[in-house]
């Protein structure tokens, strides 16, 4: 249960390519400085069935998410990684339309009023940033990179999970002081 009545300011924001879907196993966690803002928008639908006069039964399909991740500037190495583009002998990051795209998990935190909220999405793929150019004027406005995220459903032992969240308390200090040394999957805790 969370201790927070508020969450606020996005900051340690990190990606971790995914190397084995069946397993899974994700790579190392790489952080990505200069995290604007990040909204995903859930994706699913909601079925009713009417009965007595009213909803008798409602059932909601979990799609995952579309987000949007603004980052101040996506470094070349990952966006190459990421979207499958090179990066040439000149040090110039190519982009090509047959590149093939990596998933990975985004990890990241949010600050709250009493404790801080780290969270994972465990299987998202971008698509091409946007970002908007525009010239210096009599203050400099900074153009960030836009990525669309698709965010999709991975099986971690048996179970369907799109996301993971966590605060500090008082028995998980040490996977919350870990949490971006490497994917944390969920604890598997056998049924009684």
């Amino acid at each position: 249960m969370s201790a927070n009545k508020i969450t606020f300011g996005l900051e340690k924001v990190y990606i971790a390519f995914l190397t084995d879907e069946t397993t899974p196993t994700w790579d190392a966690p790489v952080h990505i400085p200069g995290a604007v803002s990040f909204t995903p928008e859930p994706q699913g639908d909601e079925n009713k069935f009417y009965a007595d006069n009213g909803p008798y039964f409602v059932y909601t399909t979990n799609n995952g998410y579309s987000a949007e991740l603004s980052v101040a500037l996506i470094p070349d190495t990952i966006l190459a990684d990421m979207l499958g583009w090179r990066i040439d002998g000149n040090g110039m990051l190519v982009e090509t339309t047959d590149g093939t795209q990596k998933e990975f998990a985004l990890m990241g935190q949010v600050l709250g009023d009493q404790k801080n909220r780290r969270f994972v999405y465990y299987r998202c793929k971008a698509a091409r940033p946007s970002k908007g150019l525009s010239t210096r004027a009599e203050s400099i406005e900074p153009n960030p990179d836009a990525l669309t995220l698709t965010i999709m459903p991975i099986e971690i032992a048996g179970e369907k999970v799109v996301k993971g969240q966590m605060e500090l308390s008082d028995t998980n200090q040490t996977a919350y002081d870990g949490f971006f040394d490497a994917v944390l999957v969920p604890s598997v805790t056998p049924e009684v």
